[in-house]
């Protein structure tokens, strides 16, 4: 049967324990719902049909409901399709349940262009929110819908939006590797850009925090060694190639440094190398194994997990040294930590009778929640607005990335490529093209 791996076990084990098969087209499925989301209508846009390659409207929709925070109002008991502000029947709208109603336009322009024009209107008030226009090639209709729907996402709750952000994973087809990455609303066989291809293992994708590369482990060399590549060029070099295990890095806010684990003095700890090569300046020490560190957003701490009182737990411990605080108390086994950009929230896995569940805990208050349900789940990591968290699952021997909600109230399951999809890591806004 197979296995979510967890990243803890990597270490001791340098083995992949990964979940099964999962489909082969992205499609986005709500399986969980908050009680209270706001009721959007998003209309189709005149002539979106015929004159973009893609419908803008259903792009803009499935992204809303990505997000768990929209709801979809049905429409077609309203009569008119409006295209302009003075063709909105407000009575009409509020009578469907709709907060606000979202409408547009294509039109061409010169050059074999098209001019992409969208309002986001408010309906009880019968004001307009936002509004863009975009004049694009054809072929880049899918693009302008994930901005209109970055921009109405933050006309209504105030945060940036993430549809146009990126999502990393580690895709394993028999005994090949690939290490993907695309938009974290089209991660498909189509659109995802394969990074790296390998006979051997590669683990542990981590964002630079301006998106441009990426530091990962591989064992092209028949051990652990950790590399950092450049996605817009591709070139790569190795940053932490030492006698031992190289493993689980983890970039310091700044980009200048990562956080590793090395075994060069025989048991695993943490140590911080400089991005550009050099020697490691150790970090952690302890007779136990210290492994999976993540920085604070602040750049003055990292958490990590440590077995040092027994089954693993979590720990944190200020950057320029000093003595390890532990941070999880309740349950025997609770790895992977990673802290939400604001820096107040905590999420990692436990194990719970068997079972992996990815938990969120209140750095202030100590206060811990589940987010995810039964089976086994692996490497939690925040959306770069710090609003859902991303995990890969074992869902009826398939394997799958799922995206909650901070508080576990909505939860979408996203149905990947054909492959065995392990340890994904949701980029940071930036996306250099």
């Amino acid at each position: 049967m197979p296995r979510i791996r967890t990243l803890f076990k990597a270490l001791l084990m340098f083995a992949l324990l990964v979940s099964g098969a999962a489909r082969a087209e992205m499609t986005i499925e709500i399986v969980g719902g908050g009680a209270s989301k706001h009721a959007i209508a998003v209309v189709p846009f005149k002539d979106e049909g015929s004159r973009v390659r893609e419908a803008l409207t259903p792009i803009i929709r499935s992204d809303l409901e990505l997000s768990g925070v929209f709801r979809m109002v049905d429409g077609t008991a309203v009569a008119n399709v409006p295209v302009e502000p003075a063709d909105v029947r407000y009575p009409l709208w509020q009578a469907a349940g709709a907060q606000s109603i979202a409408i547009g336009k294509v039109e061409p322009v010169a050059g074999g262009q098209v001019k992409i024009s969208f309002r986001l209107l408010d309906v009880a008030q019968k004001k307009q929110l936002t509004s863009g226009e975009f004049t694009v090639t054809p072929d880049r209709g899918r693009e302008v819908a994930h901005t209109i729907a970055d921009m109405i996402y933050e006309a209504i709750t105030g945060q940036k939006g993430i549809f146009n952000t990126r999502v990393v994973y580690v895709l394993k087809n028999g005994r090949n590797y690939m290490l993907q990455v695309g938009l974290i609303t089209d991660v498909d066989s189509n659109r995802a850009q394969t990074i790296l291809r390998s006979k051997e293992p590669i683990i542990s994708p981590s964002w630079s925090p301006d998106g441009r590369y990426l530091a990962y482990v591989s064992f092209e060399s028949k051990k652990p060694v950790v590399w950092v590549q450049d996605l817009a060029t591709g070139q790569r070099r190795a940053v932490a190639n030492f006698k031992g295990s190289n493993s689980a890095p983890a970039w310091s806010p700044d980009g200048s440094k990562l956080a590793v684990v090395l075994t060069t003095t025989g048991n695993s700890q943490i140590y911080l190398v400089n991005t550009l090569g050099g020697a490691p300046r150790r970090l952690s020490y302890s007779d136990a194994i210290d492994t999976e560190p993540a920085f604070t957003p602040d750049g003055s701490q990292i958490y990590f997990v440590s077995d040092r009182t027994g089954g693993p737990q979590i720990y944190r411990m200020a950057v320029s040294g000093g003595q390890a605080q532990r941070v999880t108390w309740q349950g025997s086994y609770n790895v992977s930590p990673r802290v939400s950009p604001d820096g107040r929230t905590l999420t990692f896995i436990r194990r719970e009778a068997g079972r992996f569940r990815v938990m969120a805990q209140d750095l202030t208050t100590g206060d811990v929640r589940a987010l995810s349900d039964n089976g086994y789940n692996e490497r939690p990591s925040f959306a770069p607005n710090g609003r859902m968290v991303l995990y890969a699952s074992e869902t009826g021997g398939k394997s799958v990335l799922y995206a909650t909600t901070l508080d576990g109230s909505s939860k979408v399951k996203l149905a990947v490529i054909n492959g065995e999809v392990q340890d994904p890591s949701w980029g940071p806004f930036n996306n250099p093209q």
